[in-house]
């Protein structure tokens, strides 16, 4: 099927939501949080509960706007490749409507055999008007590289090659894909055996949002411990489809007062990142 390129440049949604601590419960558990029973219960105990930023990445991927954007690409080839959050507004209130509006803003060719990138930007607005959050989301589309689009915009962040300041590691349970599809991102690639086999995937794969949420949890607790509202950027590559049960290590490097590089590799293979090319930034 080819792609349809007159989709670009246009504005869809708005994609409206409704939240609680129930949602935000659900989307804690998808991140990995209490999965010790004890660890990260701020996000999964609605006593003193703290919203994970995290979950600003969410309302952009969910089944219903993947499925009003779709340009003709070949589902089974789609990952997401990476996102850009930016928190205009503390993520604070426990219970609202949010409603989203995603720009499909480009189609970029990487060329035969390695696919094509689309580029969302996606613009949360909370009931009063108020624009919380903006995600601008990165999709590789495998399967549809090699129509003649124009490339994409090169965008690294470094890395330091010095060892890290500060290190996190933890075991993803072999269920987290399953608990976290409860939060609307429904593709089979992240239940579906023979599915995911299907298209070279060993077994089910977890959602990059969720990878993310391990990542986001682990720099919240080392450097703003029960402070995850003060949280003003969080950017990252996927780099690696990662399968639960595998234990990772999220590296961060500060970067200064204000901010750390970071990535997320396997701690039993260093050379495999999951995440990399990522920063965040608070105040």
């Amino acid at each position: 099927m080819a792609l349809k390129l007159d989709m670009q440049g246009k504005t869809y949604g708005p994609f409206e939501r409704e939240y609680d601590f129930r949602e935000l419960i659900i989307f804690g558990l998808g991140c990995g949080a209490g999965a010790d029973g004890k660890t990260d219960l701020e996000y999964v105990y609605e006593k003193d509960q703290k919203i994970l930023p995290m979950f600003a990445a969410m309302p952009i991927v969910d089944s219903e706007v993947t499925k009003t954007i779709d340009f003709g690409f070949e589902w089974g080839g789609s990952l997401h490749w990476g996102f850009d959050l930016k928190f205009h507004q503390p993520l604070t209130k426990l219970s609202g409507k949010l409603s989203t509006k995603v720009l499909l803003k480009g189609l970029y060719d990487r060329g035969p055999g390695r696919g094509c990138l689309a580029q969302h930007i996606g613009e949360t607005f909370d009931e009063d008007g108020t624009l919380l959050f903006t995600n601008e989301s990165w999709d590789c589309c495998l399967y549809d590289g090699g129509f003649g689009g124009p490339k994409a915009p090169a965008d690294i962040v470094e890395i330091p090659e010095r060892e890290p300041d500060f290190e996190v590691v933890e075991q993803v349970p072999l269920n987290q894909a399953i608990i976290y599809r409860l939060n609307g991102d429904y593709h089979p690639q992240h239940i579906d055996w023979e599915y995911a086999q299907k298209f070279d995937h060993p077994k089910p794969n977890l959602h990059a949002v969720s990878t993310a949420g391990f990542a986001c949890r682990h720099i919240i607790n080392t450097l703003l411990p029960g402070e995850p509202e003060r949280l003003t950027r969080f950017k990252t590559r996927i780099t690696k489809s990662l399968y639960p049960g595998c234990t990772i290590k999220t590296q961060m490097w500060k970067w200064d007062d204000n901010s750390i590089h970071f990535r997320v590799i396997d701690a039993n293979d260093p050379e495999i990142a999951y995440l990399n090319y990522a920063l965040a930034e608070w105040k």
